[in-house]
């Protein structure tokens, strides 16, 4: 009998591993499609397959499928948003072609444009920042006096906070458009920009499975202009009709979207008048929320979202009730990483569920403002807010690294 596999289009330093785990606890043997399978280090170390493909060729990727059906029974294909979210979109038509569940990929394709999708839920009266479409420098100097600063400047399509910032001044608007159209963003198509009203207030990030609200966490950002996630602490300190509030908001943006099927991830601000919608990923979260929430709730939404992928029914029920929150450890400089330690001491602390460390000594270390400027985590676990903060707190106290600047020209080391 044919092994049952399970297709993934390429794949997530973060997730990643969770997906090849939960696959192989369903009995499925996962294959990797990848543009690139060596920028994925898990892969090589728990022998799993990888096949080399361009991932943007979608002719290509059913040509491999069905090739990869002459011996393998073919349970579902998934795949990972990496830093392109068409990924999902594509996952979608390949599902269609090959007749298995999979999301809507029209659906993804327009939640993946930021200004359709700011279109789609003002028309559904879902409560948004004020924005407005940019293509030119003079656009968005227009756009940026119509809205007033502070604004968010942002490419209209990406991931992963890349090109994301707070423009305080127009001296700050001036520098980030430039960058944005200078030609060192690199634009997968024309250049368009999103120009956005600044939400001040609390952050919240809503997990969703189906139509149902799973969970909702409380986040907190690194010093701007960037928006650099710092910490997540789940469950959020919400007050029963906040709760609810976010969740109705949460839930009215699925069908304003054409989503419902799978995991999506739909990030607020709670400003003056309540809970305001600043993206919906139609997606499983990055960032460990997975992790996270397995960790306070018991639920493993990777291995539920695979059920829904092979088609079998899924079982979504809190087995306990924790409060988990983790600390992402990012440098406050750029330079060569001349020693990097405590982790050990760290992991050492009672309550820490998980410390990684993601550089070594001698790696250079430059920021970019994005998820990328992370070097390791800490998450820590209990029954209370205060005693997972403390632990967290006294765990993070316990590593330390030192950077040293760059050379600067003509300077000899």
């Amino acid at each position: 009998m044919a092994k049952r596999a399970l297709i993934m289009v390429e794949g997530s330093r973060g997730n990643g591993p969770l997906y090849i785990q939960a696959a192989q606890r369903l009995g499925l043997y996962p294959i990797i499609l990848a543009a690139d399978p060596t920028q994925y280090d898990y892969l090589a170390g728990n022998g799993i397959e990888a096949i080399r493909i361009d991932t943007g060729d979608l002719d290509a990727l059913i040509r491999e499928c069905f090739r990869l059906r002459e011996s393998y029974d073919i349970a579902g294909i998934t795949g990972f948003a990496g830093d392109d979210e068409s990924v999902s979109a594509t996952v979608g038509k390949l599902c269609r072609h090959f007749d298995l569940p999979g999301p809507n990929p029209s659906s993804i394709e327009r939640c993946c444009d930021k200004f359709l999708q700011r279109q789609l839920l003002a028309e559904a009266g879902v409560p948004i920042p004020a924005y407005r479409l940019a293509e030119t420098a003079t656009d968005v100097e227009r756009s940026a006096a119509e809205i007033g600063l502070p604004v968010i400047v942002k490419p209209a399509v990406g991931i992963g906070s890349f090109g994301v910032r707070l423009c305080r001044n127009v001296d700050e608007l001036a520098e980030h458009t430039t960058y944005l159209l200078g030609g060192k963003h690199p634009w997968r198509s024309s250049p368009r920009i999103l120009v956005e009203e600044f939400a001040q207030g609390p952050h919240y990030c809503a997990n969703i499975m189906g139509n149902e609200v799973i969970a909702i966490a409380a986040a907190e950002f690194g010093p701007p202009p960037h928006f650099v996630f710092r910490e997540y602490t789940f469950p959020a300190p919400l007050t029963d009709d906040a709760d609810k509030r976010i969740t109705d908001v949460s839930l009215s943006c699925l069908p304003a979207l054409g989503l419902g099927w799978g995991p999506t991830c739909i990030e607020f601000r709670w400003m003056n008048r309540g809970p305001v919608v600043i993206e919906v990923n139609p997606r499983m979260p990055g960032g460990g929320d997975p992790k996270l929430i397995q960790l306070a709730y018991g639920v493993d939404l990777t291995t539920e979202h695979l059920k829904l992928v092979i088609g079998e029914e899924w079982d979504l029920r809190k087995r306990h009730s924790q409060t988990v929150a983790a600390r992402n450890l990012i440098p406050d400089c750029d330079g060569t990483l001349d020693w990097i330690d405590g982790g050990d001491r760290a992991a050492a602390v009672p309550g820490v569920a998980e410390v990684k460390l993601y550089v070594k000594p001698k790696m250079p270390i430059v920021r970019k403002g994005d998820y990328r400027d992370r070097i390791g985590h800490v998450i820590a676990t209990s029954p209370s807010r205060a005693q997972t903060a403390a632990i967290l707190q006294r765990a993070v106290d316990l590593i330390n690294w030192s950077i040293a600047p760059f050379p600067t020209p003509g300077e000899q080391e």
